[in-house]
């Protein structure tokens, strides 16, 4: 009975010791996670600071000299006045950005010219001092003015621009020069720590981090080709036209956007540098910008749309019309067409599909597999050449401003409005004094309603049908003036 005590009693000691062991020890352990952690913080904060270090020389504040000439109005063509025409870009960036419209509207008033001052970032992608930053910044500069981090400031020239991937290439005249080397964008992942250095509000060598938060972003009109890495890495104006850093403390994007009532709010775009690159090596050589081109029209998709083309899955690209004589009708495209590959590599995007063909040279021949009817076709077709495409665009723009007209769609709120309900066509919303539309009595709010005896239901269809008889001189339309319909000829005026 002593002994079993005894050993009850032993055991009792034993508990109580190790419990009074595990409780003098816990703090420590608690300390030493604690201190674990803040190290490791300190480490990411040491790394962050190596990469601005290494990387900030080579990064720019550049100042631009634009002469700008702007129309203004306080009567503007109502109801079509835009109160949002500040302009998307200016109200961020403090200039203009000069985003895609394919009919820009016009209020005809006196012109006024002045000396804007445009403030940017860029960087050094060479020892010589070849620099990158974005096309809005330096585009119609009268003088650029580089400043390095040294205080240094260098007149610079502009080798070569790009509207529509929003890349420029300028140089100073300078040797021996710190550079960023610029990475594989494509091998960049969601959630990767970047970091943006730049010259928000003019205050110099700004920098931020944050991560990825999305690749292939587009559809905001700010270029013609966009795929834009989305981070939250803070941007504000005087950002654009810098480098998005990686871990490495290599360029992976150049920075180019923010969304936000003005300021950053977590959402940043950067053009990726595979892009940048394929443009900068065309732009230093002198060569031009030439892209490949289908000749269709496309659109994701989606859920829906796969369901009622009786497709199992909805990835792919489907064909919304196949321009007459384009390559992809020569190599037997058709509408509904869903595209599944390019060249053996999957499509899922329309966007990302359109700018892989841009970045083939025109008269490569590409393989493209579709879905017609539920079965697996492959197409083989010879690119065209885009910039031919922009020729046309530009020859229809000049037609319609030689014509004196702008036009928009009609929605269900105009023809409500206006008194065209349940009619087709597209409404005037601005006409040229002088013009021949104007000479004719067209006026802003009057329907469209035939070009050359064939209905039009939308602006496409109208540009459509301006661009086949621009050549002829001369073109009949109908009009609708809200009381009666109207025959009119529109002659071009000769050269």
């Amino acid at each position: 009975m002593q002994s079993c005590n005894t050993k009850i009693s032993s055991r009792s000691t034993l508990i109580s010791a190790l419990l009074i062991f595990l409780l003098s020890i816990s703090p420590v352990s608690a300390l030493a996670e604690d201190s674990s952690s803040i190290d490791t913080l300190r480490q990411m904060g040491k790394a962050f600071a190596q990469i601005a270090e290494n990387a900030s020389p080579a990064v720019v504040g550049i100042t631009a000299s634009q002469v700008v000439t702007r129309e203004h109005s306080t009567t503007p063509d109502w109801p079509f006045a835009d109160p949002f025409d500040d302009d998307f870009f200016e109200r961020f960036f403090g200039h203009p950005f000069p985003r895609q419209r394919p009919q820009q509207r016009r209020y005809h008033q006196p012109q006024r010219r002045y000396n804007r001052p445009v403030q940017g970032s860029g960087f050094i992608v060479s020892a010589d001092g070849y620099i990158l930053t974005n096309n809005h910044i330096v585009q119609d500069a009268e003088a650029i003015t580089v400043r390095l981090i040294d205080s240094r400031e260098f007149e610079a020239n502009v080798i070569g621009t790009d509207p529509d991937s929003e890349v420029a290439v300028i140089k100073i005249d300078a040797d021996k020069l710190s550079l960023l080397e610029m990475a594989d964008s494509d091998k960049l992942e969601v959630g990767e720590w970047v970091i943006a250095i730049g010259n928000p509000f003019g205050l110099s060598h700004t920098v931020t981090a944050g991560i990825v938060s999305a690749k292939g972003r587009s559809g905001f009109r700010l270029a013609e080709y966009e795929d834009f890495i989305q981070t939250d890495a803070a941007i504000n104006p005087g950002n654009s036209g810098g480098p998005l850093i990686n871990l490495d403390g290599e360029a992976v994007g150049i920075n180019t956007a923010i969304v936000g009532p003005g300021g950053n709010i977590g959402i940043g775009f950067a053009i990726p540098i595979n892009m940048a690159k394929f443009i900068y090596n065309k732009l230093i050589k002198g060569e031009p910008i030439a892209r490949g081109v289908l000749g269709i029209y496309i659109d994701d998709l989606d859920p829906d749309l796969a369901e009622s083309l009786e497709l199992d899955d909805a990835k792919g690209v489907v064909v919304e019309k196949v321009v007459e004589d384009s390559p992809a009708e020569k190599a037997g495209m058709k509408r509904y067409d869903v595209i599944i590959e390019l060249n053996g590599e999957k499509a899922e995007k329309a966007n990302e599909f359109r700018n892989r063909v841009a970045m083939m040279k025109p008269g490569t021949e590409v393989r493209i597999v579709v879905i017609r009817n539920g079965r697996r076709k492959t197409l083989k077709a010879e690119l065209g050449d885009r910039s031919e495409e922009a020729q046309s665009s530009k020859t229809l723009s000049e037609t319609l401003e030689q014509l004196g007209l702008i036009v928009q769609n009609l929605t269900d709120d105009l023809a409500e409005r206006l008194g065209y309900k349940d009619q087709k066509g597209v409404i005037v919303t601005s006409v040229e004094p002088g013009s021949p539309a104007a000479r004719k009595g067209i006026t802003s709010g009057m329907l469209i309603m035939e070009v050359e005896q064939k209905p039009i239901n939308n602006t496409k269809e109208f540009s459509e049908a301006i661009e086949k008889v621009a050549k002829t001189g001369k073109v009949l339309l109908l009009i609708n003036d809200g009381h009666y319909h109207h025959l009119v000829v529109l002659k071009l005026p000769k050269e």
